[in-house]
């Protein structure tokens, strides 16, 4: 099963409760990160809520919002 391309709308009759949207995730130049693919890593660079530079040793990535496969160490 796959997950549909865009996120349903929620209506204000509607008896469940609207899904938790929760805050992006806040990174700082010189935090130690950990990605699912690159491994550990050091932030060295930001662009805004965009993306965030991070140099991983054997090579930089640049790494887009959401950063869903990168977290805070």
């Amino acid at each position: 099963m796959t997950k549909p391309a865009v996120a349903r709308r929620h209506l204000p009759s509607s008896p469940f409760k609207p899904p938790v949207t929760r805050p992006p995730k806040q990174f700082a130049i010189g935090d130690r990160v950990t990605h699912d693919e690159y491994g550990l890593g050091r932030v060295i660079g930001l662009e805004d809520e965009i993306a965030v530079l991070v140099d991983f040793g054997s090579l930089q990535a640049r790494i887009m919002s959401p950063y869903g496969k990168l977290a805070k160490l």
